[in-house]
Order: C-alpha cells, then structure tokens, then sequence
C-alpha cells in the first residue's frame, strides 16, 4: 500500500478478530514509530507492548473509551519520558507523530488499530502508571490496540477548503 492509500483510507478500527499479531509485524510497527520527527530528534519516547490479557482487560476500569482492547490481541502504550526532553514540553508533538506512525503502518500491514487519549485526562494517566508501574518522570500519551480488524469502514472524505487559509486567516 503506498503511502497515501495508507493515509487517505485509514480509520479506526474498534473490532479484531482472535488471531494474534505476529511479533515480526509489530517490530516493523514499533520501527515506524520510531522514525517519526522529533524536536532537536530528541525522540522522547518509550513505547509498551501489551499482550497480557488481563492487563489489556484491566485498562477499561479507568478509561471508560477502551473496551476496543477487551478483543485486541496486543496494544501499544506510547509514552513520554521527561528526562529524554531538550526541548521543554515537545514531547507531546513527539509522541503524537510516532503515533499517528503506527496508525499508518498498522493499516498498511492490513491489521486495524485506535488511538485511545490518556493525557492530559489525570485519571488515565494515573491508572496506566498505577497498573504498569511507569515511573512518575514517564506520562503514558496513548494507548492503540491493534488486532485484524474484524469490522470494515470505508475512507472517510475529510477535506474541507474552508479550513485552509493562504498567508493570513
């Protein structure tokens, strides 16, 4: 799939089958995360693979948005390290690109995935660090269950001119 098909067509899949992701796919996966922009390439992130049943079962108790992770097979937990930071408060921005980079290399290894917010909400913060003992210096983004999609969607046309502006608003 090349690289606009990935983007153009991809959506949020909520629904997988039972089959499990192949760990050779998520290395690719996590290898595209991994090469998304950074600030000053300061690549602030940690990246949590999640194939435990009942840590993936666990997460809807406080992000009441999650229960697409009661069927995936696997998730990942992308994260923030504050240490890592030179350029204050980038992180988000950074791990939000490496983000949207395993949404795109998950549709384009035909499997299906969901961003699922944690920050800013301090409740999903807290119960992703209370349930992985992520240290306080480390703030979970997001959390993508992945799995072969068990539902289909087609492309969602979202180009909208109105909100593109030339050289002033």
């Amino acid at each position: 799939m090349d690289a606009m098909d990935a983007i153009l067509s991809r959506r949020s899949i909520r629904k997988y089958t039972k089959e499990p992701v192949p760990e050779k796919v998520l290395k690719e996966i996590l290898d595209a995360a991994m090469s998304a922009p950074s600030a000053g390439n300061q690549q602030p992130w940690h990246f949590v693979v999640i194939n435990n049943r009942e840590i993936l079962d666990e997460i809807p108790n406080f992000h009441p948005y999650s229960h697409a992770l009661k069927m995936a097979s696997v998730a990942i937990l992308v994260c923030g390290d504050l240490e890592l930071e030179q350029h204050k408060d980038f992180w988000v921005q950074d791990c939000s690109a490496a983000t949207e980079n395993i949404l795109v290399a998950v549709h384009a290894k035909e499997l299906g995935a969901v961003w699922l917010g944690l920050y800013p909400r301090a409740e999903r913060v807290a119960g992703m660090r209370a349930l992985l003992g992520i240290p306080d210096h480390v703030v979970p983004l997001a959390i993508i269950p992945i799995g072969y999609p068990a539902e289909e969607k087609p492309p969602a046309m979202r180009f909208n001119a109105s909100r593109i502006h030339y050289n002033k608003w």
